[in-house]
């Protein structure tokens, strides 16, 4: 890293406080104004990777990683981006709550460094370290939602359509933490979502009514259908996930044979437009939820996906520590 030539494009973050000590639990908890300034300090970011700015964005503070799931792109990105920003991360692996109760975690963790990112099994976990933690605690994944991989996702949709109004996002597959994040980011941003899912599959239902109040708001439309044919129609991208997710592992053999209909394949993406993008959070089931030579197409954008996390994540931690 090098320090820029005149004032650094990166250098307003430092006097952004919208964010500043904030929790960030869920995209539902953000407003589009939040939602906005992230994914705009995250393409700053991006654009200026060597500027030496960003180093004093986490100067000297500590961020502990708490991880109940093993983790490639979480672990990662989140590490990665405290060094970049100046700061240290420390990984924690374990299943929280056994040792020691959750207020326990939080409440030494607080004694001693400066914010908390958490992937965990229940949402009620992260809860619970932002109840008793006073420092940020951010979500890196919990059953009720996945907010950094969304914001990832909707600045690789926003980088390659160049815009996000309008755009029609159908998500094919399980209603999981993964659609929740999704469709109340499109919700709140103006994109139109469609989720086509099996039967018994939905999104969590309290979630998809907030998500159609804040799209009666910015004109977004909300589908829910059990035809992945019907959905992906004029899709401008085409988003899936595995079908069993880390937890369901008993279910893997009922999951395979319901999910079988909305795999993401050559067909199905042949019937969204013709530039529709293909988007996956990873790690991929290929073969399963989508075949391989999808996945390895040129209108494929998973690895745009991953790349982003961690900018995404720098992004906020930036704009919360």
């Amino acid at each position: 890293m090098a320090p820029p030539n005149g004032i650094s494009p990166i250098a307003d973050v430092l006097g952004q406080h919208a964010l500043r000590g904030r929790d960030i639990i869920g995209i539902e908890q953000l407003t589009r104004a939040e939602i906005m300034l992230i994914l705009d300090v995250a393409a700053r970011l991006k654009a200026n990777k060597y500027d030496a700015t960003q180093t004093k964005f986490a100067q000297g503070q500590t961020l502990a990683l708490l991880f109940e799931k093993p983790s490639l792109r979480t672990r990662v990105t989140f590490e990665a981006g405290m060094t970049q920003l100046g700061g240290h991360a420390i990984y924690l692996e374990g299943r929280l709550g056994v040792r020691e109760t959750v207020p326990d975690v939080a409440r030494n963790l607080d004694r001693w460094i400066d914010g908390i990112m958490a992937r965990t099994f229940d949402h009620q976990t992260v809860l619970e370290l932002a109840e008793y933690a006073s420092i940020p605690v951010i979500n890196g994944l919990s059953d009720r939602e996945h907010p950094c991989q969304a914001l990832a996702d909707f600045q690789t949709l926003g980088e390659r359509k160049g815009r996000l109004a309008g755009l029609k996002l159908t998500y094919v597959g399980d209603g999981n933490n993964v659609a929740h994040s999704l469709m109340l980011l499109a919700a709140k941003v103006g994109v139109d979502f469609t989720i086509a899912c099996p039967l018994g599959y939905t999104p969590d239902e309290e979630l998809w009514k907030v998500a159609q109040a804040c799209a009666a708001e910015t004109g977004a439309t909300l589908t829910i259908t059990d035809d992945a044919l019907e959905g992906v129609k004029d899709a401008d991208a085409i988003y899936t996930d595995v079908w069993t997710s880390m937890g369901q592992e008993e279910e893997t053999a009922e999951r395979l044979q319901i999910f079988a209909p909305f795999q993401v394949n050559a067909q199905l993406v042949s019937l969204a437009k013709p530039d529709a993008l293909v988007m996956h959070c990873l790690p991929a089931h290929r073969g399963e939820e989508i075949t391989a030579d999808v996945l390895e197409s040129p209108q494929s954008v998973v690895f745009d996906q991953a790349e982003n996390r961690l900018h995404a994540q720098k992004a906020v931690m930036s704009l919360v520590l």
